[in-house]
């Protein structure tokens, strides 16, 4: 970095280049290009994240970001609250609501179990999506990566909820919708043929 940059624009670099995707050039690309529009840019973006961080707060419920506590999802009447979708992070939650296929409520686990990274199931939300599918719950929809991590993790809930009485389902793997098979990768196609029903 340049030694004329300052001290201010080093650190918003810094900080800019720790957000998933942004290298050390993406990041110094996006703080220039913040720079030079102050007023379009950098000034509402400041004020957002300040805003952001003084009202968004994890739902006591589910773990979703919102700004209000049990979050929309979970205080929306219309949804199925029999019916819990497990996801990895907020990320994934987004992902579902915008499919507008999934109308029960959310639980963030908060990440996967990694030995690795030396993520445990207490370093989760695991106590707390037991104790929700005491209460009421029908079916449980594990919605986690398609990795090491994420299996091990759906292995490790499908176990902690296996004398609830409650049915533990996963999300259908194989073909994506406009897939073709010379770009799949053996572990799709694989699961896409185990996964495989009537015609």
């Amino acid at each position: 970095m340049a030694a004329s940059a300052g001290p201010e624009i080093e650190r918003l670099i810094g900080l800019l280049s720790k957000l998933p995707g942004l290298g050390p050039r993406s990041a110094r690309r996006a703080a220039l290009a913040l720079l030079k529009r102050r007023e379009q840019l950098l000034e509402p973006l400041a004020a957002s994240l300040a805003e952001t961080a003084a009202k968004v707060r994890s739902c006591s419920v589910c773990g979703a970001p919102d700004t209000r506590d049990p979050c929309a999802i979970c205080s929306d009447d219309a949804r199925d609250g029999a019916l819990i979708c497990v996801v990895e992070e907020a990320g994934a939650l987004w992902a579902m609501e915008r499919s507008g296929a999934f109308r029960g409520r959310y639980h963030v686990l908060g990440g996967l179990l990694s030995a690795l990274d030396g993520v445990g199931p207490e370093a989760l939300r695991v106590a707390e999506l037991v104790q929700r599918a005491g209460a009421g719950t029908r079916e449980v929809v594990l919605a986690l990566p398609a990795t090491v991590d994420g299996q091990t993790t759906a292995h490790y809930l499908a176990e902690r909820l296996a004398g609830s009485g409650v049915e533990v389902t996963s999300l259908a793997r194989g073909v994506p919708v406009g897939g073709d098979l010379d770009w799949l990768d053996d572990g799709t196609i694989v699961q896409a043929l185990r996964a495989r029903r009537p015609a």
